[in-house]
This record gives C-alpha cells, sequence and structure tokens, in this order.
C-alpha cells in the first residue's frame, strides 16, 4: 500500500494531465457538432468492422452444425427426386409413398404413378483410405442401427462413391471406388448419346478411372458426362460418374474405346455421403437369379 501511495505521489501530475486532456477531448466532441460527427462515423466504423470480425469467427466455429444441418437437408430433399421413384402398376393396390403427376386440363385425372425406389440415408466419412494401389475403404458413421445394410449403394453431392461391404451397429465400411476389385464395376453410359459400358479404376491416381465396352460408332467428346446406367442395383440413374478426359483404342482389332474418366467424386476432401437404399432390390435380384436357373 505504501508504495502504491509513493507511485501516485511521484506521478501525480502525469496522471492529473491525463484527466484534464480527457476531459478536454470530450468537452470538444461535445459541444462541436464537426467533431462530434466524425467521432461518430469513426466509431460506428471500428465498431462494424469489430462485430464483422466476431460475425466471422462465430461462424466459423459454427461451420460443423451448419454442414451436419445441409447434409441432411440435401438427404431429404434427395428423396423426392423423380429418378427416386420407378413407375407403379395402380391396379396391384395402394401405395403410400408415391409420386402421382395429374393432367393440367379441369379434368384433373391421374396421368402417371410411381412408387419410390431409392431411399438416401447421410452420413459423415470417419475413415478414408485413398492411397493403396489395390482397394480402398472408407468407413462412414452409419451403421445397421441406422437403416444400413451390405451392397448398398454409396454417392457423394458430386457422384457415386463405392458400395457398402461391411455394418456394425454404428459404423458401416464402403469399398471405394479407388479399388481393383474384378467383381466392383459400375455400370456407367454416356450422358448426351446414352450408350453404355463398364467403368473400373485402373490402381492409378484417385482422380481418374476407365470406362470400357463404349462403341466405336459412338461419337465421344472430351468432357462429355458419364453418369450412372440404372442396370445396376446400387445406384439410381443419372448419378455423376466422371467426365472423359481421353479416347483411345487399345487394339486396333478391338470394336470399342477405353476412355479415361476424371472422376466427378473428389475422393481426396469427402466429408459426407449418401447410402442409397434401393427399395426394390431383393425382388429384381430374385426374379433374375430365379430366371437364369431354369433350364
Amino acid at each position: 500500500m505504501r508504495n502504491l501511495i509513493i507511485f501516485f505521489r511521484r506521478y501525480f501530475n502525469f496522471f492529473l494531465f491525463l484527466l484534464l486532456e480527457v476531459i478536454c477531448i470530450v468537452l470538444v466532441f461535445q459541444k462541436n457538432d464537426f467533431q462530434h460527427t466524425a467521432y461518430v462515423n469513426s466509431a460506428n466504423r471500428i465498431s462494424g468492422k469489430m462485430y464483422d470480425q466476431y460475425n466471422q469467427v462465430e461462424y466459423y466455429l459454427h461451420l460443423t452444425a451448419t454442414n451436419d444441418s445441409l447434409v441432411r437437408e440435401n438427404a431429404r430433399l434427395r428423396n423426392y427426386l423423380a429418378t427416386t421413384y420407378d413407375l407403379l402398376d395402380t391396379t396391384s393396390g395402394i401405395h403410400s409413398d408415391t409420386l402421382r403427376r395429374y393432367s393440367d386440363d379441369t379434368l384433373h385425372k391421374l396421368v402417371e404413378s410411381k412408387v419410390r425406389k431409392y431411399f438416401y440415408r447421410e452420413a459423415k466419412v470417419v475413415n478414408n483410405d485413398i492411397n493403396q494401389h489395390e482397394v480402398n475403404y472408407i468407413t462412414i458413421h452409419r451403421g445397421r442401427l441406422q437403416g444400413v445394410q451390405p451392397n448398398m449403394g454409396v454417392i457423394s453431392s458430386s457422384g457415386i462413391v463405392g458400395v457398402v461391404r461391411s455394418v456394425s451397429d454404428n459404423y458401416a465400411v464402403v469399398l471405394s471406388l479407388l479399388s481393383k476389385v474384378r467383381s466392383l464395376s459400375f455400370s456407367g453410359k454416356l450422358y448426351r448419346t446414352g450408350e453404355a459400358g463398364k467403368v473400373q479404376w485402373d490402381g492409378g491416381s484417385g482422380m481418374y478411372a476407365t470406362l470400357r465396352d463404349i462403341p466405336r460408332s459412338a461419337t465421344v467428346h472430351k468432357g462429355d458426362t458419364v453418369v450412372t446406367s440404372g442396370y445396376s442395383s446400387f445406384f439410381p440413374p443419372y448419378i455423376p460418374i466422371g467426365y472423359v478426359d481421353s479416347v483411345t483404342v487399345e487394339d486396333k482389332a478391338s470394336t470399342s474405346y477405353s476412355i479415361r474418366l476424371r472422376l466427378a467424386t473428389n475422393f481426396y476432401n469427402l466429408e459426407y455421403v449418401y447410402v442409397t437404399e434401393n427399395l426394390l432390390k431383393d425382388e429384381q435380384e430374385n426374379l433374375e437369379d430365379s430366371t437364369r436357373a431354369i433350364k
């Protein structure tokens, strides 16, 4: 306490000068319109910048919650896409989850009904292999308790990702498109002309894959979009797979192209995916298997 008193006694004149200076400045800004206006404008500008910086920091801290909300909203909207539904035989019964189209005239007749074929579930990526030369896996935070089962397709907001291989209660492991597995090839087609072929990764860059079995009679241009054909039970039609980067003929005697695709999905920054459930998959596969068994 004694030292504090000594300190104030020693610098009394300096602190008195500061106090009088502050009083003078306040009186100047209060009694003069020009100085008062300049002060208010400057204070507003400074406080505005401070609030802007604060809002940016607060927005950054809430990005995770914002992303989660957007992914859930995207999954909900995907479930309303027309490609999520398939044609419905209206004579077979009543289906509650359908998409109906009516005529535009005064009669308002039912023109077309479609039954839901695909259902989307959003999921967060918690592990992602991209550097293996043979097989790469992706782990997602969605499992059996959330309705995920093996052999469901997985897509991103940009394109296809892979197929679910195994599940636990709350997690699933996805066989990535970036895998050289003989059984893992996707049916893709040229969006512009419709010719279909097989898409498979060749073990090179994680940004490219190869589309084969496109006939040489097809007109293919660099930049053409390749989408899912709908022939596979994993994915709905017209999901982007990639874009034509180059077209070659491996053998002069070959009747088809080998097309290098730049993949639509960026596997290097994959954060969220959508698991696609084909609600009619079992019916289709059982019919196909029983037909093949007939001799």
